[in-house]
């Protein structure tokens, strides 16, 4: 397989699961009890720390895609594994 279609794939997993890692370990200012005027109670009590989310992100989406490169290498699910009309 060429090197750029897995980067491609590996890239797409990369962004896609970023948005399942986002809320890991934030709390609200509502689970906090601390709620500052202005501002809504779904909002983060302290900022987000964005390189400990990068790296479980990339443990994540590098799990995720040696699956999936495991699916294609193998050959478990192919277009022929669908019934089309």
């Amino acid at each position: 397989m060429d090197p750029l279609i897995l980067i491609a794939i590996y890239i797409f997993i990369w962004w896609t699961s970023l948005f399942a890692v986002l809320p890991f370990g934030v709390r609200t200012q509502h689970e906090e009890g601390s709620v500052v005027p202005g501002t809504p109670e779904s909002a983060p009590a302290k900022p987000p720390r964005v390189l400990r989310i990068v790296a479980i992100n990339t443990v994540v989406a590098t799990v995720i895609f040696a699956i999936v490169f495991a699916v294609i290498k193998l050959r478990l699910i192919t277009a022929d594994t669908f019934p089309f009309p």
